[in-house]
Order: C-alpha cells, then sequence, then structure tokens
C-alpha cells in the first residue's frame, strides 16, 4: 500500500474511532447536555491547568497547595486559582458536563485533543492572558494564541471528522470568554484620554478575536464582563483602610460599558452571531452590599494568604494561613473567587436574574438552535 492510501487509511480509522467514541459518550448520558461542546477562552478565572505547561519561573501557576484544597477526589491542585471549582466548571455542570473541558496544553500531552475537542470541548484560557498581547508578556497564553490554538484545533477536527459535521457542531457549541482585567491591571492612563483610547484599543482587539471565532464556526459566545477589579483584597490592601479603589472600579466599569457597546455593533455584521453578556460588575457590588444572604461573612480578605487582608503576598502559597471556612469567603486568595462563590456567580449568569445576562441568559443562549 502507498504512503497517501496509507494515509488515507489512517485518518478515515481515526474518524471511525472518534466517531464511536461520541456515540458512546451521548449514550452514556449526555442527553441532558444543552451544548454538544464547551470552548473556554479567557484568563485566570478559567484557566483549569494550561499554565502549569508553560515554561518560565515568572509564569503564574495554581500548581501547589492549598489550591485545591477542596477539589473533588483531592485535595489536589489542578491549576485552578481556588480551593476546588472555578466558574467555568459550574458554568459547565450547568451546560450538562461534569466539569470544565480539559486544558489544551494538557490534551496535547496526552495526545488526546480531538476526541475530547469533539465531545466535551476545549479550555485554551491562560492566567495573566490579556487581549492585548503585550499583557504580562511571555508568561501566559495571549488571547490571541488561544485563538490560534483554537484555529488548529478545528483543523485536526476536520481532518478527523469532516467540515461539514465539524461546522454543525461549532454551531451548536458554547463559547465562553473572560478577559481584560489583567490589561487594566497593567495599563497605567494618565488622562481620561488614555483612558478611552485603552478601551478604545481592547475593545477594538476584542471584537476582531471574536470575529475569528465567529468566521470559524462559533456562534453561541457566553461573555463575562469585567468585575469590580478595585474591591480585590491585592489592591485594597494597598490602601490604609482597606477599601475598594474606587478611580479602578470606574474603569472597570467603562470598560464593561465599552464591551456591552462593542457586542451590540458586531450583531447586524454576523449573521447568526448570538451572546449573553454576564454583568459580573453589577451582580459583585451586589454581592458586596449584602453578602449574609449569600452566607459570606467576609468579602475584603482573601481566605489563602499572608499579613494583612490575606493579600501581602499576592498568591496562595504552601506556608499562607488558610481560613477553616472557605465557603464563608468570597475570595480565595488575593484576587480569585473561592468555590462558593464562583458557583453562585455561575448560577446567576446561567438563569438569572434577568438584568444580569443581556440580551438573554446563558442557559437562554445554549438552548439556541441552528
Amino acid at each position: 500500500m502507498g504512503y497517501a492510501a496509507m494515509r488515507g487509511s489512517a485518518v478515515l480509522l481515526v474518524g471511525l474511532v472518534v466517531a464511536a467514541f461520541a456515540g458512546a459518550a451521548v449514550g452514556a448520558g449526555s442527553a441532558a447536555r444543552l451544548v454538544p461542546a464547551m470552548y473556554v477562552l479567557g484568563d485566570s478565572t478559567l484557566d483549569v491547568g494550561n499554565n502549569n505547561h508553560l515554561p518560565g519561573k515568572d509564569v503564574p501557576r495554581a500548581n501547589v497547595p492549598f489550591y485545591g484544597v477542596d477539589f473533588p477526589g483531592g485535595p489536589v491542585a489542578t491549576g485552578r486559582f481556588s480551593n476546588g471549582y472555578n466558574v467555568a466548571d459550574f458554568i459547565a455542570k450547568n451546560l450538562g458536563f461534569e466539569r470544565s473541558p480539559v486544558a489544551y496544553l494538557v490534551l496535547k500531552s496526552r495526545n488526546y485533543l480531538i476526541p475530547s475537542a469533539m465531545t466535551r470541548g476545549v479550555s485554551y484560557a491562560s492566567a495573566g492572558a490579556g487581549i492585548l498581547d503585550s499583557t504580562n508578556m511571555g508568561n501566559n497564553i495571549p488571547l490571541s494564541k488561544q485563538v490560534r490554538y483554537f484555529e488548529s484545533t478545528k483543523a485536526e477536527m476536520e481532518v478527523a471528522w469532516g467540515s461539514r459535521k465539524v461546522s454543525t457542531l461549532l454551531a451548536e457549541s458554547f463559547f465562553l470568554l473572560s478577559i481584560g482585567s489583567n490589561d487594566l491591571f497593567q495599563s497605567k492612563p494618565k488622562t481620561p484620554v488614555d483612558v478611552v483610547a485603552l478601551y478604545t484599543t481592547l475593545v477594538s482587539n476584542y471584537s476582531t478575536y471574536i470575529t475569528e471565532l465567529y468566521g470559524m464556526g462559533a456562534r453561541k459566545f457566553g461573555i463575562i464582563n469585567m468585575g469590580p477589579v478595585g474591591c480585590v483584597p491585592r489592591v485594597r490592601v494597598l490602601n490604609v483602610t482597606g477599601a475598594c479603589n474606587d478611580s479602578m472600579n470606574r474603569m472597570a466599569a467603562g470598560f464593561a460599558a465599552a464591551v456591552k457597546s462593542g457586542l451590540a455593533a458586531l450583531v447586524p455584521t454576523l449573521p447568526g452571531f448570538t451572546y449573553s453578556l454576564a454583568d459580573s460588575f453589577v451582580s459583585t457590588q451586589a454581592s458586596f452590599a449584602n453578602p449574609q444572604s449569600l452566607g459570606f461573612v467576609n468579602t475584603d480578605s482573601a481566605c489563602c494568604g499572608i499579613g494583612r487582608l490575606g493579600a501581602e503576598d499576592g498568591r496562595c502559597k504552601r506556608n499562607s494561613k488558610l481560613c477553616a471556612d472557605r465557603d464563608t469567603y468570597m475570595f480565595f486568595d488575593a484576587v480569585h473567587s473561592t468555590q462558593r462563590a464562583a458557583e453562585l456567580a455561575a448560577q446567576q449568569m446561567f438563569d438569572g436574574p434577568a438584568h444580569l445576562t443581556e440580551p438573554i441568559s446563558f442557559k437562554q443562549l445554549a438552548q439556541k438552535r441552528y
């Protein structure tokens, strides 16, 4: 048999194996799934282990205790910046999956990218990533590269399954994005003109990447907008009173408004483009205003950390002080939410209240059919 024939037979065999795997997955209890797969792009709020596979001493990683202290089957540090699951996991659960899809670099290392991509999805999210390539350059997978990774994944999927089936799969799948806060953390605009210029650049780039994903077949976009980053312990600890940084919050609110306008502008230019924009700013502010109703007793300190507000050393480490009841804290480390806070946020994004997701909820987005 010639090389071309052998290669053709191999591709056919891969396609048959993947198709059989997909059929088995559907028959094994995925009837409750609202979408066939989920693809995740973003930063540390969604990262499930990509950064663990990046070289470099300055790469932010959640690969040591006490990260994962409450992870099911653990404790085990999985690369999630959480004591357990993160918001991507809970959104995936609401969509009918066991948890977030596996990290792209993990799947590549195990030579398991395509079966997962076609039956469950892939996570490209990377801690420290920004909309701009210059944000924390060299220590993460920026959004531009995450989009390129998805492009290469799609190409491999088409080899295994054919372009028509892949196109149908992607149109029905859920694309989850959350990014932008690292760009604001690193940028230092000095004047109102600088702030507007930053918004313009960020939203322009963000819109470009969303349009590229659309061009590759994505239709359903669940987008988590920026929250009040001026209220995370890492920022509060810089204030002698421990108060929020109102200037940073104003910038975050302005960026969130700019993203909202940018998405609305895409609708008439991209036929079939559908999105749900989660207002993390409003929902988090509501949690700060009435934490007791959600079971929180601490909303300004890190559950795992060192010094004042548990935020003097930035990250959760082996020698950090760990709070006893993680479910009563909103923040696990100096920036990221606890598993319980992530669960509550995902519930709000998924099915209400209506004013927190526009123009539809994540559930309504998932239920849309093409």
